[in-house]
C-alpha cells in the first residue's frame, strides 16, 4: 500500500520501498543508494563487508522502476558512496546500471559523498526544478515545495526504528534507499529543526508505506 502526500498541489506517491513516484509527470525519485559502499570501506578502512549490496539495491530499484513505468529517474545525491566507487562497481553492476537508463531521462543530482563529476552517463546536476517542485540533496531551510534526501531519517515505532519518509507543507525528505546505510532519528535538532509542528514520518518496510506524527 502506497501513502499520496500533497506537496505544492502536486500529488506525489510514497512508495514503500523509499522510492517516490510523482504519478503525473512519470517521475521516480530515490536518494542516498551509496552504491559501492562496502567497496568504499574495503578500500578506505579495511572494513570487510558482504559485496552484495550494491546487487540488492539494484535489484530494488529495478522493480520500482518497473512497477511505476517511470520515464524520468531522479537519484537525490549520494548515489556513490564516495566519488571512486563507481569506478570501483564490479563490471556486472555497471552494466546493470546503465541498462536500466537506457530509454529513460536519468538525472544524477549531485551529493555531499560524490559531488565531483561521475563518469557515467545522464544528466548530472546540483539541483533540479521540475514544475512548482525543487529536488536537490540537503534541505534548505526557509525553502518550500522542496524534494531531498540526505538524512537517511529514521522513527522509532513499537521498539523498532523504520526508515521514513517526512512531509509537512514545504518539503518532503526521502528515506535512503540504499542497502547498506544507517539512519538519523526523527528526535534529533537537525530535522526536528527543519520539520514543521504536524508534520508526518511515513514508514517504509513491508508491504505498506504508514503514517504517523513525526516523532519529536
Amino acid at each position: 500500500m502506497d501513502y499520496a502526500v500533497t506537496l505544492a498541489g502536486e500529488t506525489l506517491i510514497a512508495r514503500p520501498s523509499g522510492a517516490l513516484f510523482w504519478p503525473a509527470r512519470g517521475v521516480l525519485c530515490v536518494s542516498d543508494l551509496h552504491l559501492g559502499k562496502s567497496e568504499r570501506m574495503a578500500r578506505r578502512a579495511g572494513v570487510l563487508l558482504p559485496p552484495y549490496e550494491t546487487r540488492e539495491t539494484l535489484l530494488r530499484l529495478e522493480a520500482e522502476i518497473e512497477a511505476a513505468g517511470a520515464s524520468t529517474v531522479i537519484c537525490l545525491g549520494d548515489s556513490f558512496d564516495d566519488a571512486a566507487a563507481l569506478n570501483g562497481l564490479d563490471e556486472a553492476d555497471r552494466l546493470w546500471l546503465v541498462r536500466l537508463m537506457a530509454g529513460r531521462n536519468w538525472v544524477w543530482v549531485a551529493g555531499n559523498h560524490d559531488a565531483g563529476p561521475l563518469d557515467i552517463s545522464g544528466s548530472h546536476r546540483a539541483e533540479v526544478q521540475i514544475g512548482s517542485l525543487s529536488f536537490r540533496h540537503i534541505a534548505e531551510p526557509g525553502k518550500k515545495a522542496e524534494v531531498s534526501g540526505h538524512y537517511h531519517p529514521k522513527a522509532r515505532l513499537a521498539g523498532k526504528a523504520w526508515r521514513c519518509f517526512l512531509a509537512d507543507a514545504d518539503r518532503l525528505i526521502l528515506p535512503a534507499f540504499g542497502t547498506y546505510t544507517g539512519g538519523l532519528m526523527t528526535t534529533d535538532s537537525a530535522l526536528t529543526g527543519l520539520m514543521q509542528p504536524g508534520a508526518l514520518a511515513i514508514l517504509c518496510g513491508g508491504h505498506a508505506a504508514r503514517p504517523i506524527p513525526m516523532p519529536r
